[in-house]
C-alpha cells in the first residue's frame, strides 16, 4: 500500500505514483481560513457545532487541520511550522475567542486584542499591549494587516543590523522544537513533511514590518522597502549577505536535529509578480535575489535530501528559468489566472524541471464564486494538464478565502479523488 509520504516523494521525483498528491494546510500559503475549516467539520460531521477550532497562523487566520480532516479530505502533507505565530507569541495555552462572523475558534494565550472605538482590531507584538500595536483586523473583516511603525530614517546612520534584528542564531530551545516536532510528524504519521524554519525569505514584504517585533528598527515600511532596493542597493545586498550567512549557519544545525525526515522546505515568500507580470525585471531578480537563493539551495542539495520551494504569487513566467537556475525544485502556487502562467504552457516548458505545488483551482473567482460543476470541471482540467509524468501537488492557488462555499470545497476535492488516479 502506498503511504502518503511514498506518495509525495514519488511526485517529487517526477514519477507517477498510484494518485496525485494533496496539501492542505502544510504551510503558511496553503492554508484555509479557519471560518472555512470550521464549516468544512460541521459539513463533515466530524465535530458538535459548538466545537472551535484553532487559529494556527492569526496573521491570515489559518485554522488548524486536524488529522480527522486530514483523513476526510485524503491530504498527504503535513506541516512543520515554527513554534510562535507572526506577532511573536507562542502557540500554546489556548483561549476561546469568536471572529466577527461568529465562528467559535481557540487562539493562543498571547493573542491580546482591543477593539477601536470604530469596531477596529488591534493586536500586539508578543501579545503585550505596552507596546505599539502591531496589527489590525478592520471592523467585520477577516486578517490582521500589519501596522507599519517606521522610525525615522536617517541614512547618515542607518545600521544594517536594525533590519538583521530578526535574524540570529536558533536558540537551543527552538532545535529542540524542531527536533521533536520533526520526530512525532514522521513517526506518529506516514504524511510527507513540508517544513518552513524561517531565515531565508529575503525581501518577503510580509515580513518587512516585523509584527513579532515591539519596536523594530532600520527600514519596516512597505513602500520605502521597495524603493530601497534601487535607492539603497548596497545597503539591501548587506542585509541579504548577513542575513543569508545566519541563515546557513542555522541550517546546519536544523539538519542536525531534524535530518532528512523533512520532504521539502519552504525557502521564500517574496511575491515577484502582479496580475499582469513580474513587478521586477529578470535582471534585477537576477542580481539581487538569485546569488542568496541559490546559495541556500545549493546548501540544501548538498547536505540534505530536502527539495526546495518557492511561493510567488502572480504572473512570474519570465523568472522562472531564472528560479531553475537557481536551484528551486518546486513553484507555487502557479497563479494560473495571472498573464501568461496558461498551465499548458508551465508544464510544457518547465514541468521537466519544476514541481507545480498548487495551481489546482482558482482561489479568486471559481473557488469562491463558481458552481460546483464549474469547480469540479476546472479541477479535472488543471490535474489533465499538471499532473501526467507526475510532478504535480494538488494544493488551490494560494490559501481558501472565507466565504468560500463549501459545497464548492467539497466539489473540488471530490473532482481530485476521481481524476486524480495514475495513469491520468
Amino acid at each position: 500500500m502506498t503511504t502518503s509520504r511514498d506518495r509525495v516523494n514519488t511526485t517529487l521525483a517526477h514519477r507517477e505514483p498510484d494518485r496525485v498528491p494533496i496539501d492542505l494546510g502544510g504551510s503558511a500559503v496553503t492554508g484555509i481560513h479557519v471560518s472555512v475549516v470550521y464549516q468544512l467539520r460541521q459539513a463533515l460531521a466530524l465535530d458538535p457545532p459548538s466545537t472551535p477550532v484553532k487559529v494556527i497562523e492569526p496573521y491570515q487566520m489559518l485554522g488548524e487541520i486536524k488529522s480527522d480532516l486530514m483523513a476526510a479530505l485524503s491530504v498527504d502533507v503535513v506541516g512543520l511550522i515554527a513554534p510562535r505565530t507572526m506577532f511573536g507569541f507562542p502557540n500554546a495555552d489556548w483561549k476561546p475567542w469568536e471572529t466577527f462572523d461568529g465562528t467559535p475558534v481557540l487562539v493562543p494565550a498571547g493573542f491580546n486584542t482591543e477593539l477601536e472605538s470604530n469596531g477596529d482590531l488591534l493586536l500586539y507584538p508578543e501579545g503585550d499591549r505596552s507596546a505599539p500595536a502591531s496589527g489590525r483586523m478592520p471592523a467585520g473583516g477577516w486578517y490582521f494587516d500589519a501596522i507599519i511603525r517606521q522610525p525615522p530614517i536617517e541614512d547618515a546612520v542607518l545600521e544594517v543590523e536594525s533590519n538583521l534584528e530578526e535574524f540570529g542564531p536558533l536558540s537551543d530551545t527552538d532545535l529542540d522544537y524542531f527536533a521533536q516536532e520533526a520526530s512525532r510528524l514522521y513517526d506518529d504519521t506516514d504524511k510527507a513533511i513540508l517544513a518552513n524554519f524561517g531565515g531565508t525569505g529575503f525581501g518577503d514584504i510580509a515580513l518587512v514590518p516585523a509584527p513579532w517585533l515591539k519596536h523594530p528598527r532600520g527600514i519596516r515600511d512597505i513602500e520605502e522597502w521597495y524603493v530601497s532596493t534601487v535607492t539603497r542597493r548596497d545597503y539591501v545586498m548587506a542585509v541579504f549577505e548577513r542575513q543569508c550567512e545566519i541563515a546557513l549557519e542555522n541550517l546546519d544545525r536544523i539538519f542536525e536535529a531534524v535530518g532528512n525526515r523533512v520532504a521539502a522546505v519552504l525557502v521564500t515568500g517574496t511575491d515577484f509578480g502582479t496580475q499582469r507580470g513580474p513587478f521586477i525585471s529578470t535582471k534585477t531578480y537576477r542580481e539581487l535575489y538569485q546569488p542568496f537563493h541559490a546559495r541556500v539551495n545549493d546548501w540544501i542539495h548538498t547536505h540534505t535530501t530536502w527539495r526546495t520551494f518557492i511561493h510567488s504569487c502572480g504572473a512570474v513566467r519570465p523568472l522562472i528559468p531564472s528560479f531553475i537556475e537557481a536551484g528551486f525544485d518546486i513553484l507555487n502556487p502557479v497563479q494560473c489566472s495571472a498573464a501568461g502562467m496558461d498551465p499548458a504552457g508551465l508544464k510544457a516548458d518547465f514541468g521537466s524541471e519544476l514541481v507545480f505545488w498548487g495551481g489546482g483551482v482558482d482561489t479568486q473567482k471559481t473557488l469562491p464564486f463558481g458552481t460546483p460543476a464549474e469547480v469540479s470541471q476546472e479541477v479535472a482540467e488543471r490535474v489533465r494538464t499538471f499532473a501526467p509524468g507526475g510532478g504535480f501537488i494538488f494544493n488551490t492557488i494560494h490559501n481558501i478565502q472565507p466565504l468560500s462555499p463549501v459545497d464548492n470545497i467539497l466539489a473540488m476535492y471530490a473532482a481530485v479523488c476521481e481524476h486524480g488516479h495514475y495513469p491520468i
